[in-house]
């Protein structure tokens, strides 16, 4: 990774920013684009660029001319009952994790073709695959994000790579709600076969392998991180 040019859509807070961080590490050259500079405060070396992905792509002057690797992270966790599911909602899921992404691979695009070989890792969840209940707009959304994978790995072959992480739930600033007591991070816990939820180094760990040279191998996959719950039962 030392001196290529990654861009993290989304890299202020939570697995965007441990993804931001793996990266610096390892010597690579990192453009942010998020909203606010978040979690990124105390780290050098990050060229932050302020970006609403539901409002607008980035523009040409604030990418690197080539672009060795991309990471889209923004997500939501909206869940509830079908009966309470409004058109609302689901147009706001689907603009951040669908249409923001659509927005950033196209102005993004030029910069990946301009080398030998780029990588981009999207994200999904664990409930595209394993139907969980309360999950109506992220999993559609989320859905249209492995669709996308599949779609850009095959347009794209064999100059840029695209995968995609569906992680399961992970402590972050989004989902401290779901894990704010004793109680329910030990009723998250018993959900799954290893039997703890995901930290956000989980996910940037993997995030590293996909967005490095070390897969170059690997194009058109939907990585489960996941605690083995979409796959095991005990």
């Amino acid at each position: 990774m030392q001196d290529k040019n990654f861009v993290i859509v989304g890299g202020s807070h939570g697995i965007g920013a441990g993804i931001v961080r793996r990266c610096v590490e390892r010597g690579a050259k990192v453009t942010v684009l998020s909203r606010g500079i978040g979690e990124l405060a105390d780290l050098p070396g990050v060229r932050h660029v302020p970006l609403d992905v539901t409002q607008r792509g980035p523009t040409a002057d604030e990418l690197p001319d080539s672009i060795d690797a991309l990471a889209y992270c923004p997500g939501s966790i909206n869940l509830g009952p079908l009966r309470s599911v409004t058109e609302q909602t689901l147009r706001d899921d689907f603009e951040l994790n669908v249409v923001g992404a659509v927005r950033c691979m196209q102005a993004c695009l030029a910069g990946l073709k301009s080398g030998a070989s780029a990588s981009v890792v999207l994200f999904s969840t664990v409930a595209g695959q394993q139907g969980l209940a309360m999950h109506t707009s992220v999993a559609a959304a989320k859905g249209a994000i492995e669709g996308l994978t599949r779609t850009w790995a095959a347009e794209l072959a064999p100059k840029v790579r695209v995968n995609c992480i569906a992680p399961a739930l992970t402590a972050t600033q989004l989902s401290e709600r779901l894990l704010a007591t004793d109680e329910k991070r030990q009723a998250m816990a018993a959900m799954y076969p290893l039997a703890r939820h995901g930290e956000v180094d989980d996910i940037a760990a993997a995030a590293e392998f996909l967005l490095s040279d070390a897969s170059s191998w690997i194009t058109g996959q939907v990585l489960g991180v996941d605690g083995g719950l979409s796959s095991l039962r005990k």
